[in-house]
C-alpha cells in the first residue's frame, strides 16, 4: 500500500485524535493538510475523514487544529459534490450513524411541528418524497377538507393520484408541501389536534442539505472560550459518579427567551439530521432554557415543555451538550417526585470522547435542576430492542458507574457475570446475556434516597390501573369517568375548578381519575389537600420544575403514586 494512500492517512488521523503532548497538534495538522488535498475514491473513506475531522473540532489539541478543522468542515459540501459527480455510490451516506453530512439528501417522516419548522428554515428545499410515499389511505379521510370534489375519487377508487390532486390545487408542482402545511395551519383546531391529523398521514419528506448549517458538518458554533486538550482524555474507568454528584450543584444561567429559541432551533437541527425526534426536542419551551458550564469546554442546556403540550403526570426535561460549541449528545429526563427516568445518547462520532465524565455531569445537572434522588435508565438505553446498545455493551457503561438492576433475578445474573469477568481476563459478556440484562430498568440512588422504593414503579401501571377502573365501573366510557372523577375530587378538595384557566382545568381533569382511586383521599388533612391543589395548578405554571418539587414534598401523594404505580 502506498505510504500516502487515503486509507493509511485516515488510519493515522484516527489514531492521532487520541494522542496528546508537545508534538501531537503538529502531527494532526500535518495529517489534515495531507488529507485536505487527497482525492477520496469512495463514500466510505470520505465519511471516515468527516468523522475524524468533526471529532477533532470538538476535542482539539491546539488552536491550529481548531482552525484547520473548521476550514475543512466548511468546505466539505464541495468534496461530497465532487464524489457524486464522479459516479460513486452515495448510499453509504444514508445510515443514521453517518447521516446529515453536508452535500447529501435526507428523507424522513416528520411530525407536523418539526415539518413546519423545517419548511420555515429551509424554504424551497423541502418536498414530498414521492418515491417513498406508500401508505396514502389516510389521505382520503383528510383531504376533503382541502380539495373540492375529491370524494368522488377517494371514496370509491383504489388508485387516487394524490400527487396530481395536490399539484392541481397548489398551482405549483414544486410547492405542494408548502401549500399543504398552509392548509393545516389554517384549520380551526388546537395545535395538538392539527399535529394529530397531519401525523396520521405519514407523509415522507425529502430535502437537500447543501452547505446549510442544518447539517452535522456545520451545525456547530465557535464559543468565546475553547478548551484545548494537551493531556489524555478522561477515561470511563477514571469517573466516579458518586464523587461527581457529591460536588456543589452546577450554576445554572437562565437565558433570555430569544436565546432560548436559538437553543431550541439548534436541538431541532441536531436531531433532524440524525433521523431522531423526541417529544421534548420538538416541543421545547424557549422561555424555560437554562445552561450550565461544567468545565472542559462542556456546556449543558436543559429546558421543559410548552405548558399546553405537557404530560398529564410526569414532568419532562430535555437537553443537549455542547463540547467546544459542537453538539455531542441529547438528553431526556421524565420525573415524578424524587424519581427520574433518564435517556442519554452520545452521538456515534464522539463515543471515544470522555462520554463517562460528560454523562456524570449531565446527571449532576439533572439531579440539581429537578431535585432528583433516584435515577432510572430505560431498558432501551441498555439494549432492549436496541442492537447498537448491545454491540457497545451499554449495560456495563451504567453498571460500572454504580447503577443496579431493580429486578432481583437480574441482580443475580449481574453478579454471576461479574464473577466470570473477574476470573477470566479475556471474557466478554455474550450478546444473548446482554439482552437479558437489558430487560428491565437499572437504578442509581443518591445519598438519603429510599433504596428500592421505585424499583417496581411505572406511570404505565397508573394509566393501566385507571383504565381497568374505567372498564369495571364506567362501562369503558372515558367521558363518564372524567366527569364523575372531577366532580368527586373537586368536592373532596373543596375547589371550584371550573373557574381556573384552560390549562389548569386540563390538569385537574387529568389528575382526577387517579386521585379518585385513592381510598383515603377524603381523610387527608386540610393542609395536605390544599398542597395537592397547588400541585395540580402548578402543572401548567411557567416553570414545570415548581410542580415537580411540590410533589417531592407531599408525602401522602408520593405514597399513593408509588402504591398504584407499583401494582402490575
Amino acid at each position: 500500500m502506498p505510504a500516502r494512500s487515503p486509507d493509511r492517512l485516515l488510519s493515522q488521523l484516527e489514531q492521532a485524535r487520541y494522542q496528546f503532548g508537545p508534538d501531537a497538534a503538529a502531527r494532526v495538522i500535518k495529517l489534515l493538510n495531507s488529507l485536505g488535498t487527497t482525492h477520496f475514491p469512495d463514500a466510505a473513506s470520505l465519511i471516515r475523514f468527516h468523522e475524524a475531522v468533526l471529532f477533532l473540532r470538538a476535542f482539539p489539541q491546539a488552536p491550529g487544529v481548531l482552525r484547520k478543522t473548521e476550514r475543512l468542515l466548511n468546505d466539505f459540501c464541495r468534496r461530497v459534490g465532487l464524489l457524486r459527480r464522479s459516479g460513486a455510490d452515495m448510499d453509504a451516506f444514508d445510515p443514521l450513524e453517518v447521516s446529515g453530512i453536508a452535500g447529501t439528501q435526507m428523507s424522513d417522516t416528520l411530525s407536523f411541528d418539526l415539518a413546519r419548522w423545517l419548511l420555515r428554515h429551509m424554504p424551497h428545499k423541502v418536498a414530498i418524497d414521492r418515491e417513498h410515499w406508500e401508505d396514502v389511505r389516510a389521505m382520503g379521510l383528510t383531504m376533503p377538507r382541502f380539495l373540492p370534489l375529491v370524494e368522488d375519487d377517494a371514496f370509491v377508487e383504489a388508485d387516487t393520484p394524490w400527487q396530481r390532486w395536490l399539484a392541481a390545487a397548489s398551482k405549483n408542482t414544486n410547492a405542494t408541501f408548502r401549500w399543504l402545511i398552509e392548509r393545516f395551519d389554517r384549520l380551526p383546531l388546537s395545535p395538538q389536534q392539527k399535529a394529530e391529523l397531519y401525523d396520521s398521514l405519514r407523509i415522507p419528506l425529502l430535502w437537500d442539505l447543501g452547505n446549510s448549517r442544518i447539517t452535522r458538518t456545520r451545525n456547530w458554533k465557535t464559543p468565546a472560550r475553547i478548551f484545548y486538550h494537551d493531556a489524555p482524555l478522561i477515561s470511563r474507568s477514571a469517573v466516579s459518579l458518586s464523587r461527581e454528584l457529591a460536588q456543589q450543584p452546577p450554576r445554572f444561567t437562565k437565558v433570555l427567551r430569544a436565546q432560548g429559541q436559538t437553543v431550541i432551533d439548534a436541538i431541532r437541527e441536531v436531531m433532524l439530521v440524525r433521523y431522531r425526534e423526541l417529544y421534548g426536542t420538538t416541543l421545547g419551551d424557549p422561555s424555560s432554557v437554562v445552561r450550565a458550564d461544567v468545565g472542559r469546554g462542556v456546556v449543558i442546556h436543559l429546558w421543559g415543555l410548552l405548558p399546553e403540550r405537557r404530560l398529564p403526570l410526569r414532568a419532562y426535561v430535555a437537553g443537549f451538550t455542547l463540547k467546544n460549541g459542537v453538539p455531542i449528545n441529547y438528553i431526556e429526563a421524565i420525573g415524578l417526585c424524587e424519581w427520574i427516568e433518564v435517556g442519554f445518547n452520545t452521538f456515534y462520532t464522539f463515543r471515544g470522547g470522555e462520554a463517562g465524565w460528560i454523562y456524570a455531569q449531565v446527571l449532576r445537572c439533572l439531579c440539581a435542576h429537578m431535585g432528583a434522588r433516584c435515577v432510572s435508565v430505560y431498558p432501551y438505553q441498555l439494549g432492549k430492542d436496541n442492537d447498537e446498545a448491545i454491540e457497545s455493551g451499554a449495560f456495563w457503561f451504567y453498571r460500572k458507574l454504580g447503577f443496579r438492576p431493580g429486578n432481583r433475578e437480574l441482580v443475580r445474573l449481574v453478579e454471576s457475570e461479574e464473577r466470570r469477568i473477574a476470573a477470566v481476563s479475556k471474557y466478554r459478556t455474550p450478546a444473548r446475556t446482554l439482552r437479558r440484562l437489558a430487560a428491565d430498568h437499572v437504578f442509581y440512588e443518591l445519598p438519603g434516597a429510599e433504596i428500592g422504593a421505585w424499583d417496581r414503579f411505572s406511570t404505565r401501571n397508573i394509566g393501566l390501573g385507571v383504565n381497568r377502573h374505567m372498564a369495571e365501573n364506567f362501562g369503558g366510557d372515558a367521558t363518564h369517568l372524567r366527569q364523575a372523577s372531577t366532580r368527586s375530587v373537586a368536592r373532596i378538595l373543596g375547589v371550584d375548578w371550573t373557574k381556573w384557566n384552560d390549562l389548569e382545568r386540563t390538569a385537574f381533569e387529568n389528575f382526577a381519575p387517579l386521585l379518585a382511586m385513592i381510598p383515603g383521599l377524603h381523610s387527608w388533612m386540610s393542609a395536605e389537600k390544599q398542597a395537592l391543589v397547588r400541585i395540580i395548578r402548578a402543572k401548567s405554571a411557567r416553570d414545570e420544575m415548581q410542580y415537580l418539587r411540590l410533589t417531592q414534598r407531599h408525602q401522602p401523594l408520593r405514597e399513593s403514586l408509588l402504591r398504584i404505580g407499583s401494582c402490575v
